[in-house]
């Protein structure tokens, strides 16, 4: 069986950062993610989906992200179900997150605006987005070419 859920999309409020009584961090967010199709108005409609992250990716996500920012995240689709006070059913739907990306850089990358932080931090994720342009450019001397 396969519980996998991929989604890009733009959080619609700061996330919510908590710890448990034991200490572990826990972070939760709500993803605004737009359809692929048009309605039949012609505009298209949002999705609005829980996530929760635990430790160390809740403790980036509470640092880092903030409304608006651009996310990818990967996990698996948690039903939980409940009853009220008045005795009503209810459920609920999250995604658990195992991974996460952020995918912008935010407003001019500073990190106190909720950009990355800087790069001596062994903590920070990766860079990515269409404004990072990674150095591949290998060391190749002209004598080391076949041709």
């Amino acid at each position: 069986m396969i519980n996998r859920v991929i989604l890009i999309g733009r959080l619609v409020a700061d996330p919510e950062m908590r710890y448990t009584q034991s200490g572990i961090p826990v972070v939760r967010m709500r993803l605004a993610v737009d359809r692929r199709f048009k309605n039949a108005s012609g505009e298209r409609e949002t999705d609005f989906i829980n996530l929760t992250a635990w430790r160390k990716q809740a403790e980036l996500v509470g640092q880092y992200m903030k409304k608006g920012r651009l996310i990818a995240v990967e996990g698996s689709l948690q039903v939980n179900k409940f009853q009220t006070k008045e005795g009503e059913n209810r459920v609920t739907y999250e995604v658990v997150v195992d991974n996460i990306q952020f995918l912008d850089r935010g407003p001019a990358g500073r990190p106190e605006e909720g950009g990355y932080p800087p790069p001596s931090d062994e903590n920070a994720p990766p860079p990515s987005g269409e404004d990072f342009i990674p150095d591949i450019t290998p060391d190749i001397n002209d004598n080391d070419l076949p041709f």
